[in-house]
């Protein structure tokens, strides 16, 4: 299996200009809203999935209207917005040297306008991945996939995709060592393990069996982390994309959720995630190994675009919006208490 190597855009959405270059561990994508981190998750995502199952028969333009959904599925709305006709560009390139690119206009309407360059080699090998969106689905699954599937409705492919991941059966065979070891600290998160009654999922735990819709919507993330990993999604040589993983989540588990993470890069997961926390952040830096693949990507906007700044630890970041956040609260708090002369 394959993986993603370089992500470059010209005039994409939010994007005038990016090109990245991810390490095969972890990436930490964070900045302000409207910088684009989840378009990036979204594009390569969609590219990873039309190497395997149903989505094969889609091309990589259909598959990014499906999991963008612009305005009447015209992709050209998916082009930067500026006054002018502009020219949109997405060059993909994995680790074993394939690549897919596309180029389209901001008044391209239908998918199948779209060039297409290599796309039969990018789908010569599969490449694995899941999109974990922010909004948690299993509490929702019950008849979701079947009603995408007859109905047209403006939900994003993420959503149902997500979950036919989450139905996939478990692995046979005795699970291996690092298998076992990260579904022993999400057992231990979500104090239970997860089974699946026809369209159901419930917790399942010495006090008894739990549906979803009954379970804190954090702890229901972790344990669809435990599923994925338990059916084989998340092995080796697999991509997981993660939207805002600690949305809804007890701060108390971050620490755990990103114990987990790291094990998975170590185990050969590439992970590409988002986020808005300063918890998880400071988590992943202080917690990261000298052996690790890790990376921060801070985006940040300007009279140009989005520009992208890297670096290997948060002290090297700069114009980081979450740490001035912080930085402004903890002058709030003490501009306060020397009002009430504390």
């Amino acid at each position: 299996m394959s993986q993603i190597a370089r992500l470059r855009l010209t005039n994409f959405t939010a994007f005038q200009q990016f090109d990245h270059s991810f390490v095969k561990g972890l990436t930490v994508i964070t900045g302000t809203n409207g910088t684009g981190k989840t378009h990036l998750l979204k594009i390569l995502y969609a590219a990873c999935a039309i190497t395997s199952g149903e989505d094969r028969e889609y091309s990589f333009a259909q598959k990014l209207v499906n999991t963008f959904r612009p305005y009447e599925d015209r992709v050209g709305r998916l082009a930067r917005r500026q006054a002018a006709s502009v020219t949109s560009q997405i060059l993909i390139e994995s680790h074993d040297s394939r690549s897919l690119t596309y180029k389209f206009s901001n008044h391209t309407s239908e998918a199948t306008n779209v060039r297409s360059r290599m796309q039969a080699l990018w789908k010569s090998e599969q490449i694995v991945s899941a999109f974990i969106p922010v909004k948690e689905m299993l509490a929702h699954a019950p008849g979701f996939v079947a009603t995408t599937a007859r109905r047209e409705l403006a939900f994003e492919d993420v959503y149902s995709d997500i979950l036919k991941l989450a139905y996939l059966p478990r692995l046979r065979g005795p699970a291996k060592h690092d298998r076992k070891q990260l579904s022993a600290k999400l057992e231990s998160a979500v104090a239970g393990k997860v089974i699946t009654k026809g369209e159901h999922f419930f917790l399942k735990s010495a006090q008894g069996e739990l549906e979803f819709s009954l379970l804190a919507e954090g702890m229901r993330k972790l344990a669809l982390v435990w599923l994925l990993i338990q059916n084989g999604t998340l092995l080796g040589g697999s991509v997981l994309f993660w939207d805002e993983p600690e949305a809804n989540l007890n701060p108390k588990l971050m620490e755990q959720l990103v114990d987990v993470m790291l094990e998975l890069q170590r185990n050969g997961v590439q992970i590409i995630m988002t986020t808005h926390n300063d918890i998880l952040l400071r988590y992943i830096d202080l917690k990261k190994k000298k052996t690790d693949s890790v990376e921060f990507l801070n985006l940040v906007k300007s009279d140009d675009g989005v520009i992208a700044n890297r670096a290997s630890s948060l002290r090297e970041l700069s114009h980081l919006a979450i740490s001035e956040a912080v930085d402004n609260m903890f002058d709030t708090e003490v501009r306060a208490a020397i009002s009430l002369g504390l």
